[in-house]
């Protein structure tokens, strides 16, 4: 799944190529995406209205619209947002084509049709699935040593757990909490409740490295990740533990350990993390 730092890169990637970009005309090949009104009211709400901008919070993508909406994409599992020229060949797993006024199309492709989009007033975002329950953003400027404290008081559970749960952080994943958890050398089963002030520390510098990298490698392309121009990133180059078990560790060298945690598959080292 699209973490933050693969939801950022996107962002970042369709900018330049569709802020200010009319949108005038909508194919929808497949409607179950679009998930808080009918597919022709989608269709012919969003025609003639321009795209102002584009932004990010937590997963999700946030197109603002002209006349006040904001179109809600969220990627899920293998969504992808491409920008195409209108004479590509479309793929099977094609579901919604905007047209562009400047000729080009922005293609939503979903291999397993769990993508999410909506389209709601700005502001509205408890009509946008899980929006509006988001926890803070940890690579915002407010997001402080102080606001973990805070997140983390009177929690208890497993720190993996913790970390998905996008109601106390938003933007974190599976491969990111992975990277997280073995930079801070805290076990992914370990308690909340346990944790000293030095590791909370270490946990929040974690958040913050791990997450920036991911974005500065423009994400990871394991599987389906690609930006909107259609490129992979390279942060897969990078992984420490993630989707590495049984390999020996590159700290210490001894093998890492594959184990299921918060329901999530998992890879720590028994010896770096504690």
């Amino acid at each position: 799944m699209p973490e933050l730092p693969e939801v950022e890169t996107v962002k970042r990637s369709l900018q330049p190529l569709l802020e200010g970009e009319r949108l005038i005309g909508i194919d929808v090949l497949y409607g179950g995406i679009i998930k808080n009104m009918d597919p022709q009211d989608f269709s012919r709400l969003l025609v003639d209205r321009v795209i102002n901008s584009i932004s990010r919070r937590g997963k999700y993508l946030l197109f603002d619209l002209s006349e006040g909406d904001t179109l809600v994409v969220h990627l899920r599992m293998t969504g992808q947002l491409l920008i195409s020229n209108q004479e590509e060949p479309r793929t099977k797993h094609t579901h919604l084509v905007f047209h562009l006024s400047g000729g080009k199309q922005l293609r939503f492709v979903d291999v397993r049709k769990f993508g999410l989009i909506f389209l709601v007033r700005s502001g509205a975002w408890d009509q946008a699935g899980g929006l509006a329950q988001l926890g803070p953003e940890p690579l915002a400027e407010d997001f402080t040593v102080e606001v973990l404290l805070g997140v983390l008081k009177n929690r208890k559970g497993m720190l993996k757990a913790f970390l998905l749960d996008q109601k106390r952080i938003a933007g974190i994943g599976n491969i990111y909490a992975d990277e997280i958890l073995f930079m801070a050398g805290l076990l992914p089963q370990r308690r909340i409740e346990t944790l000293n002030m030095p590791e909370i520390e270490a946990l929040y510098l974690a958040i913050r490295t791990k997450l920036q990298e991911g974005v500065e490698y423009r994400g990871t392309s394991i599987s389906d990740y690609v930006d909107g121009r259609g490129e992979k990133g390279s942060f897969q180059e990078r992984l420490q533990v993630y989707d590495r078990g049984g390999k020996p560790c590159l700290k210490c060298g001894t093998n890492l350990v594959k184990s299921v945690v918060a329901g999530r598959g998992t890879v720590s080292c028994p010896k770096c993390q504690r």
